[in-house]
């Protein structure tokens, strides 16, 4: 499966928050656009479009009449909810050591709803991956994958599912994972799970993110839940107020 590169644009926002997560701008001023445009090679419209993704995720902030600046607050963030995130380079991020273990791959029937989340007839076959993420050993992330049988056209055995889940179904569905309709959902957590996770007796509160995952035509190929300890792992965002 060909994937395709990243734009221009998106090259030169990587580079430019790069060297912003560097501390490489002096008192946090980003150069002019005519100036980043000469160091990286693009256009002046490359770079406007860059900083405006950026100043959209609060990285960089406009200030009338003085320039672009970094946003100190966005240093704070580590992970960026409205970003894909592999999680491994997720608690990477968070000064982890991360690590991984599959906890079971199954094939089952598809419920009611789940079905209708993926557009499957009731009762349709989907492979479900069961997986467990680690920091410095410590139990951190648990995700539940399931993935329509009928997209499976290739080979594979259960050591794929170590990778990244849009790696598999790259390899074996010929499907690119694109984007998720993501929900967070407050979770208290089963038995099996606190245990799993080795949440503390007290403690059986977590963070979930439920969601399905669409390939580029926008259809649903993967249905997805994980679920986090928020005790050792805080998400945090940049709130703004809405431009009318």
């Amino acid at each position: 499966m060909i994937r395709r590169a990243p734009s221009l644009t998106e090259q030169a926002k990587s580079l430019i928050k790069q060297r912003i997560l560097n501390a490489e701008f002096d008192e946090g001023r980003i150069p002019s656009e005519t100036d980043l445009a000469q160091e990286l090679g693009v256009s002046r419209t490359t770079i406007r479009d860059a900083l405006s993704r950026l100043e959209l995720e609060g990285t960089v902030m406009r200030r009338q009449g003085a320039g672009t600046f970094v946003n100190e607050a966005s240093l704070q963030i580590h992970t960026r909810l409205e970003e894909i995130w592999y999680y491994e380079a997720m608690l990477q991020a968070h000064g982890y050591t991360p690590s991984n273990r599959i906890i079971g791959v199954e094939q089952q029937p598809a419920g009611d709803e789940l079905a209708a989340d993926l557009n499957l007839s009731p009762g349709a076959e989907v492979l479900i991956v069961k997986k467990l993420f680690l920091a410095d050993g410590e139990p951190m992330i648990f995700t539940v994958n399931h993935i329509p049988v009928q997209l499976i056209t290739g080979p594979y055995t259960n050591t794929d599912f170590e990778q990244p889940i849009d790696h598999f179904l790259a390899a074996a569905c010929q499907q690119e994972l694109t984007h998720y309709l993501s929900e967070i959902v407050p979770l208290v957590a089963p038995d099996w799970l606190a245990g799993l996770l080795n949440l503390p007796q007290e403690k059986n509160a977590l963070i979930s993110f439920e969601e399905i995952g669409y390939n580029q035509n926008n259809e649903p190929i993967l249905k997805a839940r994980s679920c986090f300890r928020d005790d050792l792992l805080r998400l945090r965002l940049i709130r703004r107020n809405s431009v009318l």
